[in-house]
């Protein structure tokens, strides 16, 4: 029996020897630097180094930016009470009456021949009455050879209308 139990002692001896040496390979393969969990850590060292150096630029670019804006803002108020004040001065300033507008000139009546009524489009007399009136540099010669402008007068149609 005793040799049975050294063994059985001897055996599992063995065994624990194999485990601790796979141990001992899984180990050195997690920590080896070229394909484990050691060039995993360093990637991620790396990152974090990059990513803290990207962090520290871009709160000094906030800061920047921030006090820029402030600066912006104190000068906007600053244009704003000016503003504010030119606003009250002017309501110190005494209103101006408004110039009276022009009187229109009355509508002339058109002279129509004897059995034609009159049209709302002018004739070549009021024209030339108008222009007259208007113009001092024509001459009567000038006026007569003026020829008449045609006039065209377009329509909506009603089908579009509800």
């Amino acid at each position: 029996m005793e040799y049975v139990s050294d063994l059985i002692l001897a055996a599992a001896s063995l065994g624990a020897a194999a485990y601790c040496v796979v141990l001992s390979r899984r180990l050195k393969a997690l920590g080896s630097l070229e394909g484990g969990m050691g060039s995993a850590i360093a990637v991620l060292s790396a990152q974090v180094d990059d990513l803290t150096r990207s962090l520290r630029a871009a709160q000094d670019a906030a800061g920047q930016t921030g006090g820029r804006l402030d600066a912006q803002a104190m000068r906007a108020e600053a244009v704003s009470r000016k503003l504010e004040l030119l606003l009250a001065s002017m309501h110190d300033l005494p209103e101006e009456e408004p110039a009276p507008a022009p009187a229109a000139p009355a509508p002339r009546a058109s002279r129509a021949p004897a059995g034609r009524a009159p049209t709302a489009w002018p004739t070549n007399t009021v024209k030339r009455a108008s222009l007259r009136a208007t113009e001092d540099d024509f001459e009567q010669d000038d006026l007569a050879d003026a020829a008449p402008r045609a006039r065209v007068v377009r329509r909506r149609s009603s089908a579009g209308v509800a």
